[in-house]
């Protein structure tokens, strides 16, 4: 009956956003992210949750939200493990930007903005001092990507985090304005196509 519940739940949420479509503004054609995690100990396997967005111009263009395998010891290291995951993804999407022939070739790193500044001060520090292997190889991904100049970390409070609805459950309020900010609008009349609103 739980799953059934879910499954009403999902369709509840689909037929309420059948009219809504990605917009996107012709500027600022800039590529940038946010990352999120969940240190949530009161599941059955103790893991995170792990969740991160991209846009360009206003409107999403990858997104992702899934449980962290690793078992964080902190919500630092939950964060951390989010950031390196969201800092590949940024490398691979600034790759991606780079083989299209139109757009401008001189791309800057991408700004992936992040609510916990003790993973920002950990990842700012060249050298990691904690004892599980598989987070200091998450802190050589993220130190990786910086020295490249493929990604900029950044602090962001969490109420204007737009990764914060892909990690845990929030108010419909928060669910709404934050689907805004991610590009998510109601389509025009008829159209069957993505909406590129003025600016």
């Amino acid at each position: 009956m739980e799953h059934w519940y879910a499954i009403e739940r999902v369709m509840r949420y689909l037929k309420k956003t059948m009219n809504l479509g990605l917009h996107y503004r012709r500027f600022p054609a800039v590529l940038e992210g946010y990352s999120d995690a969940d240190w949530n100990t009161l599941s059955d396997d103790s893991k995170a949750t792990s969740g991160y967005i991209f846009s360009i111009a206003g409107g999403a263009v990858s997104w992702k939200s899934k449980k962290q395998t690793i078992l964080a010891q902190s919500t630092m290291e939950a964060e951390m493990i989010a950031l390196a995951t969201a800092s590949e993804e940024a490398s691979w999407l600034r790759s991606l930007l780079a083989e299209i022939p139109l757009w401008e070739k001189q791309i800057p790193a991408v700004l992936i903005h992040c609510d916990s500044t003790a993973a920002i001060a950990k990842i700012e520090n060249r050298f990691y001092n904690g004892k599980k292997r598989q987070i200091r190889r998450k802190h050589n991904t993220i130190r990786e990507c910086l020295s490249i100049g493929a990604v900029r970390v950044d602090h962001v409070r969490s109420e204007n985090n737009l990764a914060d609805p892909l990690t845990k459950g929030l108010a419909r309020e928060k669910v709404l304005s934050t689907s805004k900010s991610m590009g998510l609008l109601p389509l025009e009349r008829g159209s069957l196509m993505m909406v590129t609103r003025p600016n």
